[in-house]
């Protein structure tokens, strides 16, 4: 699993305060955090906005499907796919574009997912 610094908006401030609290990566958050209650004590334990730490969790579900990781979590994010289910009902043809339009206008990723990739990522989240 990723650690918990990489994921996108968590700031070194939060992943410290994550940290001291034994929170060290993505499988670590999703254990702690993946239920409201959980999320909420965390919240309530490192002042940390309830909204964002959904986000965290969201993300770090999305990285968990193979070939996706930290390095097209932004990409999926910013073409509106932020949770596995988003990306379980999103057509991959469809997806791939957008992606592909994301890219060329923010240059996010060196290298673009192909659609085969993509077309396995929506096959895994289901």
């Amino acid at each position: 699993m990723a650690k918990i610094i990489n994921i996108e908006g968590i700031s070194l401030k939060y992943a410290e305060t994550l940290q001291n609290i034994g929170i060290r990566s993505t499988e670590r958050l999703l254990l702690v955090a993946s239920h409201k209650q959980g999320r909420h004590d965390l919240a309530t334990q490192t002042n940390i906005p309830e909204k964002l730490i959904l986000e965290w969790v969201n993300l770090s579900d999305l990285i968990r499907i193979k070939g996706i990781g930290e390095e097209y979590s932004d990409l999926l994010e910013e073409a509106g796919v932020d949770t596995v289910k988003e990306l379980r009902n999103r057509n991959p043809t469809n997806l791939f574009e957008t992606l592909k339009k994301i890219n060329a206008e923010k240059f996010l990723v060196r290298r673009l997912p192909s659609l085969k990739d993509v077309e396995k990522w929506a096959e895994k989240a289901k």
